[in-house]
């Protein structure tokens, strides 16, 4: 039986069924939803995702991890406090942001954080190397899904001036974010320790109302990450919620 019939069967005495129109489905990415996503056919979100695809030379139909991730800046722009993303990779939702807010218009500074080089196998923990960190990381390299160096990221981000990149290893490249005020963070490393060093490392910095994005919370095959990062939040007397997209988000408290 299809996920199309099972699922009609369950939702059909609500008054709802999945209709066989494929737009009217959201399948990608690992999340399958009937619910509206219309967002897909906005003019803004159609401009900023089709620049994150040139920033990365594909298109991984990442739609709604970007929509979150959009969303999350905009509400993050009306705080005080610049904005850094550690794991950039090629940059296809900073540069979707940069261009859904108009960046240099913000007066805020982006600060993007990378090795540019895939993972640094010294802050690797012992359960991401257990899950095949370094295995995904390889293939990510070879597959070129990884940059593997970061003049093609700069010449990507030269087309805004608000704009710092901070090539080397987390957590060493850290004091290097001169900023005392962040109203988004957004955490992409694919391991665990970095990601936990900089949410630490910029806690005390993150505006009250901050956003704080995950990429891989709550992906497949990602838990060493929840775990790690939902061990670092309890010391902060908050809470992860856990999105469908697969990611994480974490809002500053008051």
């Amino acid at each position: 039986m299809s996920f199309r019939t099972t699922f009609n069967k369950i939702i059909e005495p609500f008054g709802y069924t999945i209709q066989e129109k494929s737009k009217e489905i959201y399948d990608q990415d690992g999340l399958r939803s009937i619910h509206n996503h219309d967002f897909m056919t906005d003019p803004s979100f159609v401009k900023a995702y089709q620049r994150g695809i040139v920033a990365a030379g594909n298109d991984y139909l990442w739609h709604w991890r970007v929509h979150i991730g959009l969303w999350a800046a905009y509400s993050a722009s009306k705080l005080a406090g610049d904005f850094v993303e550690c794991g950039v990779n090629r940059g296809f939702l900073s540069s979707a942001i940069m261009e859904y807010l108009d960046w240099d218009a913000m007066g805020k500074t982006f600060y993007l954080l990378d090795t540019f080089c895939g993972l640094d196998d010294r802050y690797l923990s012992e359960l991401d190397i257990q899950t095949g960190a370094l295995e995904k990381n390889k293939r990510a390299l070879e597959n070129g899904f990884y940059a593997d160096q970061a003049e093609s990221v700069q010449a990507n981000f030269s087309q805004w001036k608000h704009v710092q990149i901070i090539q080397g290893s987390i957590p060493e490249t850290l004091t290097s974010v001169k900023t005392d005020r962040i109203a988004y963070l957004h955490l992409d490393m694919n391991c665990s320790p970095p990601e936990v060093a900089s949410l630490n490392f910029f806690w005390e910095k993150l505006s009250p109302g901050a956003f704080v994005l995950l990429d891989d919370y709550a992906y497949a095959g990602h838990g060493s990450q929840k775990t790690a990062l939902d061990d670092a939040v309890e010391t902060k007397n908050s809470r992860i919620v856990s999105l469908p997209s697969g990611q994480g988000l974490l809002i500053k408290p008051l």
